[in-house]
C-alpha cells in the first residue's frame, strides 16, 4: 500500500526478487501540518540561528572558530560512520605526514565543507555540486573504489555487518528511481515556496538520506547539505551551525524516526526531531562561542602582565587559535621568528598554565592550548 512518503517497489523475480523503496515527491501531500510544540521549538530555532549569525558577523577571529568548528563537525560526522579518530589526532601539526585512513576521512570533510562553500558563489545547490562535493569527500580513503563525484549504478542497502538484499534494514531506490528522486530533489532545493526554510532543510535531508544516491559517504553529505541549504537561503553567513553532535547523541532516535517516514508517512515527527536539532545545535554553537571569548580574554589579561616576552607569547596565542597544537619549529616558520624567541615565548605559556607538553609518541615535542581544545572536544 502506497502511504504519503512512498512506496516499495518489486526488482527481479524469482529468488533474487527484492523490494527497493521509491519515495514519493517533495513536498508531502497532503501539506506539513505541524503541532503546536513543533511551532514553538520552530520559532526559537530560528530565533536561536539569528543569535549564531549575529555574533558569526560580530567576532574579529570568526574565520578562525569556523574553520575549528568545521574541524569538530566533521570529526563527529566521520565518527557516525564509524571513524575512531579523536580531535587531537585531526589537530596534530604533523598529521599531514602520518595521517592514517582514520584521520584522512575528517581532513577530506573538512576540504569537501571549503569546497563546497567557494563553490556555492558559482553554482547554486543542484545535482553537480553534490557530486562535486562527494568527489572531494571520497579522494583517496576508504570508499575511493565506490565512484566518488558519480551517483550509483547498482542497488546499495542498509545494515548491520554482513547484511544483504535478504535482510538488510533498509534499501533505496534501484538506480533508475534514484536518478527520477535526485533530478525531482534537485527542484525541490530550488524551487521557490512558501515552505519555512527550516522546514525545508528537514525535508531536503531526509529525501536525501532515503534516496542514498552515492556507494559511500552519504550520511556526510546529507549532513553538509543541511548547512550548505541554510547558507543559500541567507538564514547564515558562514558555516556555524552543525547539527552532527546532536545527531550522534540521538544516533538510535534519528535513525528510527527517517524510518518513521518511510512507513508510515509521518514527516511531522521527523521535522520536529530535525528542528529541535538545530535548535539544541546553534545553542551550543553560541555557548562554544562564549566560552572560547572569555577563555581567550582571560589568556590576554595573563599576557599583558608578563612584561618584557608578552608580546611574542601574544602572537604565539593568537597562533594557537587557528592551530591548538603546535611544535616549536613549524611555529617558528609560520610566524617569521628565531626558534629560540618562540621556544622562550612556548616556556612563559607553559609557566602560565595556557599551554601543556602533549603525551605524543613523536619525534618532536608538541605542545596544545588545553583548555580551548576541551571547550572545542565536547561531544567528539
Amino acid at each position: 500500500m502506497q502511504n504519503r512518503a512512498g512506496y516499495y517497489r518489486t526488482n527481479l523475480s524469482g529468488e533474487a526478487a527484492y523490494k527497493s523503496y521509491v519515495p514519493a515527491v517533495l513536498p508531502p501531500s497532503p501539506e506539513i501540518k505541524l503541532c503546536d510544540s513543533a511551532i514553538k521549538i520552530l520559532i526559537e530555532a530560528e530565533k536561536q540561528i539569528a543569535v549564531l549569525d549575529g555574533l558569526s558577523k560580530r567576532i574579529p577571529d570568526i574565520g578562525v572558530f569556523i574553520s575549528m568548528y568545521v574541524r569538530k563537525e566533521a570529526l563527529i560526522s566521520s565518527q557516525i560512520e564509524g571513524t575512531q579518530a579523536t580531535l587531537e589526532d585531526i589537530l596534530d601539526p604533523t598529521a599531514g605526514e602520518n595521517a592514517n585512513l582514520e584521520v584522512s576521512d575528517v581532513v577530506n570533510y573538512v576540504k569537501a565543507m571549503d569546497f563546497a562553500v567557494e563553490r556555492t558563489a558559482e553554482l547554486p545547490l543542484c545535482n553537480r555540486l553534490i557530486k562535486e562535493i562527494h568527489a572531494v569527500l571520497m579522494q583517496g580513503v576508504r570508499g575511493e573504489e565506490k565512484s566518488p563525484g558519480e551517483f550509483r549504478r547498482s542497488q546499495n542497502w542498509i545494515g548491520g555487518q554482513g547484511a544483504s538484499l535478504k535482510n538488510a534494514r533498509y534499501i533505496p531506490p534501484a538506480p533508475a528511481d534514484m536518478e527520477d528522486a535526485m533530478s525531482e530533489l534537485e527542484k525541490y532545493i530550488n524551487k521557490t515556496d512558501e515552505t519555512n526554510y527550516l522546514v525545508k532543510a528537514a525535508l531536503i535531508h531526509y529525501q536525501f538520506e532515503t534516496i542514498h544516491p552515492f556507494l559511500d559517504g552519504n550520511g556526510r553529505v546529507g549532513r553538509l547539505l543541511v548547512i550548505l541549504y541554510l547558507m543559500q537561503m541567507g538564514m547564515l553567513s558562514a558555516p556555524s551551525l552543525y547539527i552532527s553532535y546532536y545527531l550522534k547523541k540521538n544516533r538510535v532516535e534519528y535513525y528510527d524516526r527517517l524510518t518513521e517516514v518511510r512507513e508510515k508517512g509521518n514527516y511531522e515527527q521527523w521535522i520536529k526531531f530535525f528542528i529541535t536539532a538545530v535548535y539544541e545545535s546553534a545553542r551550543n554553537a553560541v555557548d562554544t562561542i562564549d566560552r572560547l571569548t572569555a577563555l581567550h580574554n582571560k589568556n590576554k589579561t595573563i599576557i599583558k602582565n608578563m612584561g618584557r616576552g608578552g608580546k611574542t607569547a601574544g602572537r604565539v596565542l593568537e597562533y594557537l587559535h587557528a592551530s591548538p597544537i603546535i611544535e616549536v619549529c613549524r611555529t617558528a616558520q609560520a610566524l617569521g621568528l628565531s626558534y629560540n624567541t618562540v621556544s622562550n615565548a612556548v616556556g612563559r605559556l607553559i609557566a602560565a598554565g595556557i599551554l601543556k607538553q602533549t603525551k605524543s609518541a613523536g619525534k618532536s615535542r608538541t605542545f596544545i592550548y588545553d583548555e580551548y581544545v576541551g571547550i572545542l572536544s565536547d561531544g567528539t
